[in-house]
C-alpha cells in the first residue's frame, strides 16, 4: 500500500471510507431492482484510490468498487462516466486493462491539474481494454455550450460501448466559482448534463465525488439530478 500524506488516515477514516462504499452499493441496488436513476452521497469520495494507493482524499473507490460488483455478478457491461474536474485516475488504472467496464472522463487538462500524471487523451486502455478509455481534457475556463459539446462526444462513446448500467462520477468542482478549479459551468449546465445523459436511456446510478463551493454545492447537484431526471428545480 502507498501512502499519501495530504490524505491523512484519522480514527474515524475506515468507518466512512467503508460507509462510502456500502451507500455505493446500495444506490446501485436499488437500481438493480428497477427504479431509473438513484445518488449515492458518498463521502468520502473515492475515485483517485488504485488498486495499491489512496490520495486525493479517497481511500476506496466507491464507483469502481459498484461497477466492478455489477460487470463480474451479473456479466452486465458498465460505463463510468466521471465529470469530476480532477481526472480519476484510480478508476481508469483498475479498469485500463478491461473491456467489461468502459471508463469516460472529462477534466481540467492534466497539464495544469491534479493529479497531472494521467488524463491525457492518447490514455485509450491496453489489451483487452483497448478502446475501452476515453479522456477528453478541457481547456481552462471551459463555459456552458463547449462542455456540453465534450459531454455529448462522451455520450456518443458510451452509446457505442451499449452498457447494460451507467455509474457516474459526478463532481461539481466544474462550477464557475469553485474555489480550487478553473473551468466555468454553470448551474444551468449542470442541469443540461444530467438531461444530456438522461438521454442515453440507460439505468444510472450517481455517485458523488468532488465539490469545494459548499454553498452552491446542494443546489448544483440537484441541478443535475432534476436535469437526469427531467423535473424542473
Amino acid at each position: 500500500m502507498v501512502l499519501r500524506t495530504t490524505t491523512p488516515l484519522t480514527e474515524g477514516t475506515y468507518t466512512a471510507a467503508r460507509g462510502a462504499v456500502d451507500t455505493a452499493l446500495t444506490a446501485t441496488k436499488i437500481v438493480l431492482d428497477g427504479e431509473a436513476n438513484s445518488y449515492g452521497l458518498c463521502r468520502p469520495p473515492g475515485h483517485h484510490a488504485t488498486t495499491d494507493l489512496y490520495g486525493g482524499y479517497c481511500f476506496f473507490n466507491n464507483a469502481a468498487v459498484a461497477a466492478h460488483y455489477v460487470s463480474s455478478t451479473f456479466g452486465t457491461k458498465v460505463t463510468v462516466l466521471d465529470v469530476d474536474y480532477h481526472h480519476g485516475n484510480g478508476t481508469q488504472e483498475i479498469f485500463y486493462g478491461r473491456d467489461d467496464v468502459q471508463y469516460v472522463s472529462l477534466h481540467g487538462d492534466p497539464t495544469r491539474a491534479y493529479p497531472y500524471i494521467t488524463g491525457y487523451a492518447d490514455e485509450e486502455g491496453t489489451g483487452r481494454g483497448r478502446g475501452a478509455n476515453l479522456n477528453i481534457p478541457l481547456p481552462k475556463r471551459t463555459e456552458d455550450d463547449p462542455y456540453m459539446s465534450a459531454l455529448d462526444r462522451a455520450c456518443e462513446a458510451i452509446r457505442a460501448f451499449s452498457p447494460g448500467l451507467l455509474i457516474v462520477s459526478l463532481g461539481l468542482d466544474t462550477f464557475v466559482t469553485d474555489p480550487i478549479s478553473d473551468l466555468a459551468v454553470t448551474q444551468d449546465g449542470f442541469r443540461r448534463s444530467g438531461d444530456l445523459v438522461r438521454q442515453l436511456g440507460l439505468p444510472t446510478v450517481v455517485l458523488q465525488e468532488g465539490g469545494y463551493d459548499v454553498n452552491a454545492l446542494g443546489t448544483n447537484v440537484q441541478a443535475w439530478l432534476h436535469g437526469l431526471a427531467a423535473t424542473k428545480n
